[in-house]
């Protein structure tokens, strides 16, 4: 039987590739090839850009109460279809069903504010600003604009980027990760079901040399990137030579402080969530455990409850961890859990060679936890993106603060306790974008811009709420004086003066 091919989508069309560059797109848990990428063309990607670029003509000025209700549409086709992304988000990365419909409805929630594009894609206005003079501002769309995204959320990291770039005018040329396509594809196809103009949205496939194409394509004027350090840092100063606004969002290190006084079953729950859900594939993952004081008392008992999480294929319901999305980053995730036991690092739960009844061909690690690390070993400076728990103890929550601070990335936090002062220090003196009071996760509603900070973002605006409207429009200021005539001032006026 012949594999399924992913098709591309340009100008409102499924387009076969004439690539001779495939790559097979993998079931994690079984090994089974379930379709087959294109790595397309340059060519490709010139009629997908040019499609784009012909369309925005006629979007842009479409009015913004259309284009609120394309996003209208877009969010119900997305609830109505939320069970389908998530099965072909579990297909292709593998984490369980209820991690991926939990994607969708994060996705969900940046479409949702895009539906409120009337009143945010709001200007200024001041009448009489001088004698005569209104001076007012226009929020413009900038015009084809790029996405490129990670394989860890292809239905949450698309939705970062298109919806509120087309819904303030742009048009949108998306690159999903070519290990997970199918989901992202498939978002875009609901997006044009719900009215988007052919043209307005299209998807290419493809690998390093299309990323690198799109940096460089005159006509595209952003780029959106969301995925590690390595490649996000190429592509932000690829594009930014080339003159096109830029945003990287990268990778991150993220810590969770435990106090003492923390209510111990909530603080454990989250923890072992934030730790070990969709296989520590987030980059928003907490990877290390900052226990305080006697809070160091717990770790027998966070060894005991991740030891009891089921592993198994993302199908399963039960199951609480699936398989790491290919071999190469089960291997990858296996060799650092050998070097932080080979530097010191307590092994208190070693998930190397976790074997699945069920799944026996699947990419399984199990839950990992080490203790003792310190900022010098492997397992700390890197980002592992696997389900490996890192744990550091310290005596106060200064130390803890300055703990967190040293480490270059400052893409998440959470702080765990019951006293409002400590977390009101916490919250002024931690120097991370994004915070969690007893929240293990910090990634905000829609409406609230993604702030991660420092090693874990290059470009100023991030995405999602205010900072995406900005990022993804320009503004133009309007100094106008309109008079009666015969009213107007006499004579040459040659002084700097609006009078």
């Amino acid at each position: 039987m012949s594999l399924p091919t992913i098709p591309l989508l340009i100008d409102g069309k499924r387009v076969e590739s004439k690539t001779s560059q495939w790559r097979d797109v993998v079931n994690p848990a079984t090994q089974e090839v379930v379709a087959r990428v294109p790595f397309a063309t340059t060519e490709e990607l010139d009629a997908a850009v040019a499609s784009a670029k012909a369309a925005y003509k006629g979007w842009r000025n479409t009015s913004q109460a259309n284009r609120m209700r394309v996003m209208l549409r877009f969010q119900q086709l997305l609830r109505d279809h939320t069970s389908e992304l998530a099965e072909l988000i579990t297909r292709e990365h593998g984490k369980t069903l209820p991690d991926a419909e939990g994607e969708v409805g994060r996705g969900l929630e940046v479409v949702e504010h895009a539906c409120s594009i009337a009143s945010l894609q709001l200007g200024e206005y001041a009448q009489n600003a001088a004698g005569g003079v209104d001076v007012y501002t226009l929020i413009e769309p900038l015009g084809v604009c790029a996405g490129i995204t990670a394989f860890n959320f292809p239905v949450m990291l698309p939705c970062f980027m298109f919806p509120l770039a087309v819904a303030t005018g742009n048009t949108f040329v998306l690159k999903p990760s070519e290990q997970d396509p199918s989901a992202s594809l498939r978002l875009a196809e609901l997006a044009l079901e719900a009215g988007l103009p052919p043209g307005v949205l299209n998807v290419v496939h493809g690998g390093p040399d299309i990323a690198n194409a799109i940096c460089d394509h005159p006509d595209i004027k952003a780029v959106s990137f969301i995925g590690s350090t390595h490649v996000g840092t190429h592509i932000y100063r690829r594009a930014s030579e080339a003159g096109k606004r830029c945003q990287a969002m990268m990778g991150a290190k993220n810590h969770c402080v435990i106090l003492p006084d923390a209510d111990r079953e909530q603080a454990i729950n989250h923890l072992l969530g934030a730790a070990f859900g969709a296989a520590g594939q987030r980059c928003m993952a907490t990877s290390v455990a900052v226990l305080v004081g006697e809070a160091r008392e717990w770790v027998p008992e966070l060894v005991e409850r991740a030891r009891a999480l089921r592993v198994g294929p993302g199908t399963d319901r039960k199951a609480d961890v699936g398989p790491l999305v290919s071999k190469q980053a089960r291997a990858r995730v296996e060799k650092l859990i050998g070097a932080g036991a080979e530097e010191g690092a307590k092994l208190l739960l070693d998930g190397r060679g976790h074997s699945v009844k069920e799944a026996p061909d699947g990419n399984f690690v199990g839950p990992t936890i080490f203790d003792g690390v310190t900022a010098e070993m492997s397992i700390y400076r890197e980002e592992i993106f696997g389900p490996v728990l890192c744990m550091a103890g310290v005596e106060t929550l200064d130390e803890a603060i300055a703990f967190v601070n040293a480490n270059p990335n400052g893409n998440g936090v959470a702080l765990f306790t019951q006293d409002g002062g400590a977390a009101r220090q916490f919250q002024n003196e931690i120097d991370v974008g994004q915070v969690g009071i007893n929240l293990p996760i910090p990634v905000p509603v829609a409406w609230f811009s993604f702030t991660g900070s420092r090693a874990s973002k290059l470009g100023d605006l991030g995405p999602n709420g205010k900072q995406a409207i900005l990022f993804w429009t320009q503004t133009k200021t309007v100094t106008a004086r309109w008079q009666a005539r015969g009213t107007g001032p006499s004579g040459v006026n040659t002084t700097i003066t609006l009078k």
